[in-house]
């Protein structure tokens, strides 16, 4: 069972949200930790440029290893965050390392834009794969703006807003975003159903949210921004099970009725709405900052392993 000790706070928030220079991410990754697998528990090694490599999911046989864009997103966040700390040309170019990688394995497309694959099945939801990922798409994008502004080279905003792209289109037309009834979700796995995990629509908020600060007049990243929070305010509900909350809503027959978040997940989806309550000031996410926090009890997390239990085993997790 997870450890009841840790901090009910999941990350810490930077406190510049607004200012059009981009310095430390909304979260406060360290990179000792990241390194270590402390956040990121698939990081298993590192190639020669320092650049993570996954550990694949439980459930995937056709590959043991893969570059993984989410982690190499978290991970280079975190060197960048060294990074601010020390000033040094070292660190600065150990992050830029991180940037070219953005630069160099993005998958080109007029239509598309570019979108970073990861090329690796995904069991659970039934796609063989590679596969796009709003989530990735975030990472690249606040990777990429952060290396615009330290090294003045254009070429890393035009990658950033190529990446915008794939937000327009639905999934199936190999875009990230599933229309739903409440508006346009933006998708950290796809597949040929919505998965809607909750995480990774807020984590890929922060990524667009990072490309409206540092180009405030560009109306066609400050509308995603803005349709995927009124998104948020009508779908939230949806995932308070009323003790705990849910971590993704998967309405596909094969996969579980009700997958609720891990107890890291249940504190995560609380810090996220903390930060966009801080930078949107919407009511409803005060609301369910406080309403997940409570539920964070020790019988609430025993109630929640017992559906997870059976969640896990369904998708062939256990």
């Amino acid at each position: 069972m997870a450890d009841l000790r840790r901090p009910k706070q999941a990350f810490q928030l930077s406190k510049d949200l607004h200012s059009q220079t981009l310095g430390e991410y909304y979260f406060l990754f360290e990179e000792a930790r990241i390194a270590a697998g402390a956040d990121q528990k698939l990081i298993s090694k590192f190639d020669e440029n320092g650049i993570p490599i996954n550990k694949t999911y439980i459930d995937v046989q056709d590959k043991e290893y893969v570059y993984f864009p989410i982690s190499i997103g978290q991970m280079g966040l975190s060197v960048f965050h060294t990074y601010l700390k020390t000033r040094s040309d070292e660190d600065k170019a150990r992050f830029l390392k991180f940037a070219d990688w953005f630069m160099e394995n993005g998958e080109k497309d007029e239509n598309l834009g570019i979108r970073w694959m990861t090329d690796v099945s995904l069991p659970a939801y039934k796609n063989p794969g590679p596969w796009q990922s709003a989530f990735s798409q975030a990472r690249g994008i606040s990777i990429l703006l952060r290396a615009y502004q330290l090294t003045k080279k254009q070429a890393y905003a035009d990658h950033a807003k190529e990446a915008l792209k794939s937000f327009l289109l639905p999934v199936e037309k190999g875009g990230v975003t599933s229309y739903t009834d409440q508006g346009p979700f933006y998708e950290e796995y796809t597949a040929n159903v919505p998965t809607l995990v909750l995480n990774g629509m807020i984590f890929a908020l922060c990524g667009i949210y990072d490309f409206v600060r540092v180009f405030p007049a560009d109306k066609e990243a400050k509308k995603i921004f803005d349709d995927g929070i009124t998104t948020l305010e009508e779908i939230l509900p949806e995932f308070d099970m009323g003790y705990w909350s849910r971590y993704n809503l998967c309405k596909a027959e094969w996969y579980p009725d009700i997958d609720p978040a891990t107890i890291g997940y249940q504190r995560l989806h609380a810090t996220q709405l903390e930060l966009l309550y801080k930078i949107t000031r919407k009511e409803i996410f005060n609301t369910y900052i406080k309403r997940f926090r409570k539920q964070d009890t020790l019988v609430n997390t025993i109630r929640m392993y017992k559906v997870k239990y059976h969640a896990l085993k369904k998708i062939g997790r256990l």
